[in-house]
């Protein structure tokens, strides 16, 4: 019994704890982890995304092409669930790791509820790969091209373009308003509904990289003649993705200007849209389009412009975009009605004082069960021993001696005759007292696989949480506490 769980632990527990919080603080100025959690970028390993995508899977990949696809897009799923999305690169792109590490540094500095993210990198051996938010929403060539219950709202269609607009006016006054690529396969859409522009076309060519992988009749100009990618370029993308909001199919820039210079533009609007928009707003949004489609690079609107131009335009504002776009929008059940206990309380205040008063009060009530089981064997010697750790540990713990109780309850776990989620408990308790959080916050874990009903095991973890300073993260384990107590007590 003992062996095993204690093998399935240390599986759940690297699965579930955060880049972040696995850094030693010696190696904070390694690059190892940039900043912390999702405000930031942090490096994976390459074991850590490969059990976050099965060994990646092909059935994990999310890339609109599919395995042949040069560098493949997988879903990956860490921390208690947390989404993220994984782009591998070729073995034959970046050679310089300096480079991609540099790159991958820039980009994971932008922060934008525009952008899907860049959250975190890998570089080992040949490796390349980014990690980013999970969108879990598809892509918008998914929405507009191979809709299925109905085709998107023109409301929407015009939100899209805002949006997009805004994110490359932010990714430019950040100086990094080169996008590689700017298409319907690049804009996805979170939780809410709202679009966001994909952070992995922000980072520049790598060796083997192309910046426009699309038909060459939808290519710039000027990347034609030159095989550069500007400002100016990207707003020419901008352009086609326009096109394809329009008319709802990929049409070749060409073939619209065309029909617009011959004053056939209402060929281009989607029929599944008639009676949908007015013409005044149909005729600007293609004045706007021809405006970015120009073949002159300095004939085209920047992005402070288009954001200007497409701001006038809104539809429906108050409207989330989860409704928007026919999306069932799954809220998180509210925590305000529920109560917290005074050990909830405590580890919200953070209070150790309290923490420990409260622990020390319940003593092994929660260990009944082991406790039975283990009577039949406290005749052996071994038993016996084991036994005599854990009751030095507890002299420790009610004396307040939290080095000794650390020192004698490690000495009865690294036994492995018994599991005890009290004593993994208070052994947190006693790292936090330590000042030793990280420590803490594996035992609350692991009290938590040993007893996986328990709401004390989960408001210890957001104890050690926000002793770590992840208060969203701590905010969200005491939830799940919370919700854990109201349906013990429901029982």
């Amino acid at each position: 019994m003992g062996s095993s769980c204690s093998k399935f632990s240390l599986c759940w527990f690297h699965s579930h704890l955060k880049p972040s919080v696995l850094e030693s603080p010696d190696q904070e100025n390694g690059g190892k982890s940039e900043i912390n959690m999702w405000g930031t970028i942090s490096e994976f390993s390459l074991e850590q995304l490969k059990g976050a995508t099965n060994g990646f899977s092909s059935e994990n990949i999310v890339s609109e092409h599919g395995e042949k696809a040069p560098n493949v897009v997988y879903k990956g799923k860490i921390e208690d669930g947390k989404l993220i999305a994984i782009k591998r690169f070729n073995k034959f792109a970046w050679p310089d790791s300096r480079q991609f590490l540099e790159e991958a540094r820039q980009v994971g500095r932008l922060r934008s509820e525009r952008l899907a993210n860049l959250i975190g990198y890998c570089y080992e051996g040949e490796e390349r790969l980014l990690v980013a938010e999970f969108m879990p929403h598809e892509t918008l060539a998914k929405h507009l091209f191979h809709w299925e219950a109905e085709p998107m709202k023109w409301a929407m269609r015009l939100r899209v373009a805002f949006y997009l607009a805004q994110a490359l006016e932010y990714c430019t006054s950040k100086g990094r308003g080169l996008y590689h690529d700017l298409n319907a396969y690049r804009v996805l859409f979170d939780q809410d509904g709202n679009p966001r522009l994909s952070c992995f076309g922000l980072m520049k060519n790598s060796r083997d990289g192309k910046s426009y992988s699309t038909n060459l009749a939808f290519t710039p100009p000027e990347y034609l003649r030159t095989g550069r990618v500007t400002q100016e370029s990207v707003v020419y993308s901008f352009g086609t993705l326009l096109l394809d909001l329009l008319s709802g199919k990929h049409i070749p820039p060409s073939h619209a200007l065309d029909l617009i210079r011959g004053k056939n533009f209402l060929m281009l609007m989607d029929s599944a849209l008639e009676g949908h928009f007015s013409k005044d707003d149909g005729t600007e949004l293609v004045r706007l389009a021809s405006r970015c489609l120009q073949y002159e690079a300095r004939e085209r609107p920047n992005a402070k412009s288009l954001v200007s131009s497409l701001m006038s335009l809104q539809k429906e504002t108050e409207v989330p975009s989860f409704i928007l776009l026919g999306l069932r929008h799954e809220t998180a059940p509210s925590t305000k009605a529920l109560s917290l206990t005074p050990f909830g309380e405590a580890c919200l205040r953070l209070d150790l004082t309290a923490i420990y008063g409260i622990l020390e009060k319940i003593g092994y009530k929660d260990d009944e069960g082991i406790a039975n089981e283990l009577s039949f064997q406290l005749w052996t010697s071994q038993m016996q021993e084991t036994l005599n750790l854990k009751k030095h540990g507890d002299t420790a713990f009610r004396a307040k001696d939290f080095v000794t109780a650390v020192e004698c309850y490690t000495q009865f776990i690294d036994g492995g005759t018994m599991v005890s989620p009290t004593v993994y408990a208070r052994r947190c308790l006693s790292y936090l007292m330590n000042e030793m959080p990280k420590e803490a916050l594996r035992d609350a874990m692991q009290a938590q696989v040993v007893s996986p009903e328990w709401p004390t095991s989960l408001y210890l973890q957001a104890a050690c949480l926000f002793s770590l300073g992840m208060e969203n993260d701590a905010q969200e384990t005491l939830n799940d506490g919370i919700n854990m107590e109201a349906k013990k007590c429901r029982k």
